[in-house]
């Protein structure tokens, strides 16, 4: 029964509104649509719910980029005499250079933690579904300032990105290894 009477005293006012809002009732001229909202009536039918100025609709603003600051070159220790060359880092952590060949790719990039490397020339056509497996070369570490490499075997012309590994550069406290890692950009054998 309370539930009945609650449920009266909410449609009554929703059913009142609903006449008013049809030109069924109220103070305006039944049939214009007007509603007993105070206020005056704007010349548009629009009912004026508080005084002030209009603003105009907000028009989309399209910020101005600013161009990405050039990175400057790094170099790593030691700073021997001989390993003096400058490497630029973008934004790879291992810096390459890559020098097209024959079907190859000969690969260039500091030497850090006395480390070996492992390298991979990963083709770049669109496979669907499972990708295929491509073979990681191992590296040793040497002795200079520079490890090089040559990746043979690749099909000229082709798109290829080269990954670089040093799986043997040290580890964090809670046992995952040091990030240490470069991939290039597309490149092409010649």
């Amino acid at each position: 029964m309370r539930a009945l009477k609650l449920l009266a005293m909410i449609a009554l006012p929703v059913t009142l509104g609903a006449c008013s809002a049809l030109g069924l009732g109220g103070t305006g001229t039944p049939g214009t649509g007007t509603s007993t909202a105070p206020g005056p009536v704007s010349d548009a039918g629009w009912v004026v719910v508080a005084t002030g100025s209009a603003t105009p609709n907000p028009s989309p603003s399209h910020g101005t980029g600013t161009p990405r600051p050039a990175l400057p070159p790094v170099s790593f220790l030691p700073v021997a005499p001989e390993c003096a060359k400058s490497w630029t880092v973008d934004p790879v952590l291992i810096p390459m250079q890559i020098t097209p060949g024959k079907g190859s790719l000969t690969v260039t990039w500091p030497r850090r933690y006395g480390s070996r490397y492992r390298i991979a020339a990963v083709p770049q056509p669109l496979v669907s579904g499972t990708q295929p497996a491509y073979p990681w070369k191992d590296v040793p570490a040497g002795t200079g300032c520079t490890v090089r490499t040559t990746i043979t075997g690749l099909k000229s012309g082709k798109p290829y990105v080269v990954w670089l590994d040093a799986p043997g550069s040290g580890a964090e406290r809670d046992g995952t290894r040091h990030p240490y890692t470069g991939e290039s950009g597309v490149v092409y054998p010649s």
